[in-house]
């Protein structure tokens, strides 16, 4: 039986990290050693950043809502608990968007919200 050498898939596997690795700075993206630990690395940091953009777009909606619930005369736990009771299904995402872009209609949410608590 023949010897079976790797010289084919470890080349293989080289270039599919240094391509990751394509647009690093100085010897991370030429050196596969470098490259193997920054690619590594930055996978970490993509991972975690997937996670925080959740968290920052939720604290960024409850913003917005808050801030218009502060013009309509209310703060934004009781608008939400009035919201709830209501029986105003409605996500933080969709309101915000109302918040910015619709206030008669947000407004009419508030009204709501108010006479449900």
């Amino acid at each position: 039986m023949a010897r079976v050498k790797g010289a084919m898939m470890t080349r293989k596997r080289r270039n599919k990290v240094l391509k990751l690795a394509k647009g690093y700075w100085g010897a991370k993206s030429k050196h596969f050693k470098m490259a193997k630990q920054q690619v590594m690395k930055s996978g970490n940091y993509a991972f975690a950043g997937r996670k925080m953009k959740k968290r920052d777009f939720r604290s960024l909606w409850i913003t917005r809502i808050s801030a218009q619930c502060k013009v309509c005369g209310i703060n934004y736990s009781r608008f939400m608990n009035g919201l709830k009771k209501a029986g105003i299904d409605l996500n933080r995402k969709m309101l915000a968007e109302i918040a910015v872009s619709d206030k008669e209609a947000f407004a009419a949410l508030v009204e709501k919200a108010k006479a449900a608590l």
